[in-house]
């Protein structure tokens, strides 16, 4: 894929995100940034390549430098937390324990899974809502954590946290059953 293409969809993406996270409509960034609505729409949906002087508008309306704007690297971020850096809070003589496996932010509702993938057999999702989070702990197996085309391998014990507003795929590619606990949170309506 060429630069400029990259460069694209990153300012898509990043567009995207930073007005969702600011709670604009695309009414109200077209309004503060001095752009109109279908421009906006064109560059969420990576279909034009803007003057430079509308992505500083774009930027100073969104509160973000052009920088944010066309980072490649803020994309979908998965953090893979190895069992042995999970932090154990209190533990007892006894054996009892309690050990915070990965959190995020969540301000709308958080749901808790319990999931099994038989040797070869994958779940496809596609993009949750913007802002959209997931945990996901692997207590058997390893999971195969496809987000956003990039594979991550989290094995069993490990975790890990990423942002499930881009399509994403859970996959066992072993030979033995993988289970994991996953945790899902939805931003609230606004």
């Amino acid at each position: 894929m060429a630069d400029l293409d990259l460069l694209t969809q990153s300012l898509a993406r990043n567009v995207k995100r930073w007005r969702n996270e600011r709670g604009f409509t695309l009414e109200a960034l077209a309004a503060r940034a001095g752009v109109s609505r279908g421009m906006l729409i064109q560059i969420e949906q990576a279909r034009t390549n803007p003057s430079l002087g509308t992505v500083v508008k774009i930027g100073d309306a969104l509160g973000v430098s052009v920088t944010t704007l066309l980072d490649r690297e803020q994309g979908p971020t998965v953090r893979v937390v190895p069992a042995e850096q999970a932090v154990r809070l209190w533990h007892t003589g006894a054996g009892s324990f309690s050990r915070l496996l990965a959190g995020v932010e969540a301000p709308g509702p958080l749901e808790m899974w319990e999931w099994r993938l038989m040797p070869g057999e994958s779940s496809h999702s596609d993009p949750h809502p913007a802002g959209t989070a997931e945990l996901v702990h692997v207590t058997a197996g390893e999971l195969t954590l496809t987000v956003d085309g990039a594979a991550h391998r989290v094995p069993t014990g490990a975790s890990a946290s990423f942002e499930a507003d881009t399509p994403h795929t859970y996959g066992n590619e072993g030979d033995e059953p993988m289970d994991m606990i996953m945790a899902v949170s939805v931003p609230p309506v606004r």
